[in-house]
């Protein structure tokens, strides 16, 4: 099984950063508009279409809000593993500043670099889209 750690420095709160990466219902949209314009969520799924037009399916398994973690799996769509088990959780880094590490396991092998390099253009677009996210509501 293959396994991805990938990690950013936002320049924003933790607290301000997990009230959108821990929407399950329209997080992707939120955190990263350009990078997935459209999620739709039904109970504990949600489908979440991307720019370059990939579609998955995604089952929630937990949102816990003490610790900041979110982990989900994709079921279904156009990408569909035998496994795959994703996390992002948010770190306080001081006041007005955050880690948002994103780590998955996939199944097979083979997806491994693609998904990589769609969570690093997605960990750009959230990047973007949440630096600075608390000066932006005050």
């Amino acid at each position: 099984m293959a396994s991805i750690s990938k990690e950013i420095v936002i320049e924003s709160g933790a607290d301000d950063v997990w009230e959108v990466i821990g929407d399950f219902a329209a997080g992707p949209s939120r955190m990263a508009p350009g990078f997935a314009p459209d999620t739709k969520a039904e109970n504990d799924h949600r489908v979440v279409t991307f720019a370059d037009g990939t579609v998955v399916r995604e089952r929630r398994v937990t949102v816990d809000h003490d610790t900041r973690r979110i982990v989900y799996s994709v079921v279904g769509g156009s990408v569909r593993p035998e496994h795959d088990n994703a996390s992002m959780q948010v770190f306080a880094d001081g006041e007005r500043r955050c880690r948002l590490v994103w780590t998955r396991d996939v199944l097979p092998d083979e997806l491994a670099a693609p998904m990589a390099e769609a969570m690093s253009r997605g960990l750009d677009a959230v990047k973007r889209t949440l630096d600075g996210a608390h000066d932006q509501r005050t």
